[in-house]
């Protein structure tokens, strides 16, 4: 296939979707005998809506249908072959539905795809995969699928489980694997069989660090390779680290198209981005272990009110809430911070309480930034508690909350009333000493 080719055109690309509506209630025997004898019409019309979409808009007396919702409304954009696409948008944006519409699992309501190539996906945690049938039976079944010959898949065998790391459980059912390895599995067989388009969806939202930093290698290998991926993330700097190109999409629509810093500039100063606070109300549903869970992440200000943007000369406090159920644990919090690059530029420890075993209860930790340290831009923040008595995590959240740094000239700043470029992944505002000697200036930065 031609470097530069396009191989996938989306034109007009709408899906929607009916959702349910609540049964009527009735107060009387007459109206629930009347429904009962309407019950059959009523149950035909609702079977064959959900085939027929001739009310899109409105019904027959105008009114907007209540019963539908559009995933995607007249998406359209091409990718070349060789490029590394993002795909941006928040929760329920319609990325998931793009992505299943181009892999064939669900058909589009309006609108067409044209794909030409060989894909291989990753939407969700072993897709694929036969639950009774072993890691290696897996591997050769979607070897298949994607129309390799078994010499093809015997070449990459080695490097499929070498990556997965499963080697002692390859002739294991899948059923048997942890969340894990499926995902590490799926991976290595989705990214090593040779796709001409790579369609990922979260992968980096599964696993360890070190599994994490092995898919963004691969990924960067694929995409040096000349072939088509599309990645779809939460990770901004990830984004904007393996893409050469980026779309935002939001409610269904497309929203931009452009690089990877414009889209993730705009998704985060915008109403859609990663935000400053992420809170979990239900403590079933939280992240954590046997020992802690995460009740609420933010970014504060020395006041203690939730701050997206901070000035750089202001302190910022990054502060995390959590549950401890089991007492005599020594926990220590953690927070790491990352500019949009993806670059790690820091990360600290609560080392206070590191020697002291903590009792049953809701705890809060903060860590504070001082002014006149960041740069101007956009930082992501992680955030992790571990659990030194077992050297386990409790949580670990990354990138879960964003804070942009906005730049400003005056007094108290690093560049003064100086209006000049500044670069640099940190500017620190140092003491500088200057003396005079024979008409010579000599410059001496104290720390």
């Amino acid at each position: 296939m031609t470097q530069g080719q396009t191989v996938i055109s989306v034109d007009g690309l709408s899906k929607v979707y009916r959702i349910g509506q609540k049964e009527r209630a009735h107060d009387s025997l007459v109206a629930a005998t009347f429904d009962f004898l309407l019950a059959p019409i009523r149950n035909y019309r609702k079977f064959a809506s959900l085939y027929r979409f001739n009310d899109l808009e409105t019904d027959a007396s105008g009114t907007a249908v209540a019963d539908m919702i559009w995933a995607l409304r007249g998406v359209s954009f091409s990718v070349r072959q060789g490029e590394v696409l993002g795909i941006v948008g928040r929760n329920g944006a319609g990325k998931s539905t793009l992505l299943k519409i181009l892999t064939r699992i669900t058909p589009p309501t309006r609108g067409c795809v044209q794909i030409r190539g060989r894909v291989s996906s990753l939407l969700e945690v072993g897709t694929g995969f036969h639950q009774e049938l072993t890691g290696r039976e897996n591997v050769y079944l979607n070897g298949t699928i994607l129309g390799m010959t078994k010499k093809e898949v015997d070449r990459k065998f080695d490097e499929i489980v070498d990556f997965a790391a499963i080697e002692k459980f390859l002739d294991t059912p899948v059923k048997r694997y942890s969340s894990g390895m499926a995902v590490r599995l799926a991976f290595a067989v989705a990214a090593h069989l040779e796709p001409e388009i790579l369609i990922v969806d979260e992968v980096l939202a599964v696993g360890d660090a070190a599994f994490q930093k092995k898919c963004i290698n691969k990924m960067q290998d694929v995409g040096r390779s000349g072939r088509t991926i599309l990645f779809v993330s939460h990770n901004m700097p990830a984004v904007k680290m393996l893409c050469n190109r980026a779309i935002l999409l939001n409610e269904g629509r497309l929203m931009m198209d452009g690089t990877p810093h414009d889209i993730v500039s705009s998704y985060m100063s915008s109403d859609v981005g990663v935000p400053a606070a992420r809170q979990w109300d239900d403590p079933r549903t939280s992240p954590g272990g046997s020992v802690a869970t995460l009740r609420e992440v933010r970014v504060v200000g020395p006041a203690g009110r939730v701050v997206d943007t901070v000035d750089i000369r202001e302190t910022v406090g990054l502060q995390m809430e959590y549950d401890v159920r089991v007492p005599g644990h020594i926990l220590m919090p953690q927070f790491y911070v990352y500019n949009d690059e993806g670059l790690l530029l820091f990360g600290t420890v609560d080392r206070e309480w590191q020697p002291h075993p903590r009792a049953v209860g809701r705890y809060r930790s903060t860590a504070w930034i001082p002014g006149n340290l960041l740069t101007a831009g956009t930082f992501y923040v992680s955030c992790a508690l571990l659990s030194r008595s077992t050297d386990t995590s409790q949580f670990y959240e990354q990138q879960v909350i964003a804070f942009m740094v906005t730049d400003n000239m005056g007094e108290g700043t690093a560049r003064g009333d100086w209006a000049g470029w500044m670069g640099g992944v940190v500017r620190p505002r140092l003491e500088w000493e200057t003396s005079h000697n024979e008409g010579a200036r000599k410059l001496h930065t104290v720390r």
